[in-house]
């Protein structure tokens, strides 16, 4: 890794911190037994912007992207999420402030439809307490109706709603991979955090995907950060991207500046890809 030492790559003073970002990490650092992750790993992502975070297998993106949601307690260093501390809270609290993630593997329930897992990523917002649903008040039926309306408008805009009823058992994975974004968005998410959302996904499914994003990015003005192994998704999609090489950042830009440094261009891309 001599020649792709970070601090030679990054300039720091690139990196908005506290105050200047609606997600902002700051010197994550990682161990596990003795071996080092994460090194003082620093990301920004403003207010309505799209963020992407690249690297080969091995680099820490996974490792980083589990500090920032509260998965994995990082060994040093800090998250802040509008301005707020978050480092030491549960997942769970982090998603009631308005952090969605997806995972690197599809975390659906299979049994269910799509529909059924879609209204259980609306529950932050349901209306209603389970007695008052259970004995069939009108509140509750007053929330059941908002939340259909909610879930269909959120299938309508990822393609999904011609599989609405279907069991997600007998969807193909690229759809899964879809449904699982569509969930995180029935959160009402203020940001939305994307672990490889297109693992598993053909090219042309990759290539809508990557519309969607940009689509509900332009509706909403929603926050995003994006892990993904297709390089071409993210230099579609993204406003600045990241790049971790064994767990030290070596470089950060929009994607033009990406493609044109030369460590960039030697560790991940070949002249083949960054002259396309």
């Amino acid at each position: 890794m001599s020649d792709l030492e970070p601090q030679a790559a990054v300039p720091h003073a690139a990196v908005p911190f506290a105050g200047e970002g609606q997600l902002v990490a700051v010197e994550i650092t990682k161990a596990f037994s003795g071996l080092v992750a994460l090194d003082r790993v620093d990301l920004a992502v403003m207010s309505g912007e799209i963020v992407g975070l690249i690297g080969p297998n091995g680099a820490g993106k996974t490792t980083f992207f589990n500090c920032v949601t509260g998965f994995t307690v990082p060994t040093r260093g800090r998250v802040s999420f509008d301005g707020r501390d978050v480092t030491g809270l549960a997942p769970a609290r982090r998603a009631a402030l308005g952090m969605a993630r997806t995972f690197q593997h599809a975390q659906l329930f299979g049994h269910l439809s799509v529909r059924e897992n879609l209204l259980l990523g609306r529950h932050l917002h349901y209306g209603a307490s389970a007695w008052q649903a259970a004995v069939g008040l009108p509140r509750a039926r007053r929330a059941e109706r908002e939340a259909d309306r909610h879930i269909r408008d959120i299938a309508a805009r990822t393609g999904l709603a011609p599989v609405l009823d279907a069991t997600i058992s007998d969807l193909p994975y690229g759809t899964q991979r879809m449904v699982e974004v569509a969930r995180a968005l029935a959160t009402e998410p203020r940001m939305l955090l994307l672990d490889e959302p297109s693992a598993g996904m053909d090219s042309n499914e990759s290539a809508y995907f990557g519309q969607m994003l940009r689509g509900i990015h332009e509706e909403r003005g929603l926050a995003m950060l994006l892990i993904e192994h297709d390089v071409a998704l993210v230099m579609a999609v993204c406003d600045r991207v990241y790049v971790l090489d064994f767990g030290r950042l070596i470089a950060s830009g929009t994607p033009e500046e990406i493609r044109r440094n030369p460590a960039v261009q030697a560790a991940y891309f070949g002249s083949e890809v960054v002259g396309a």
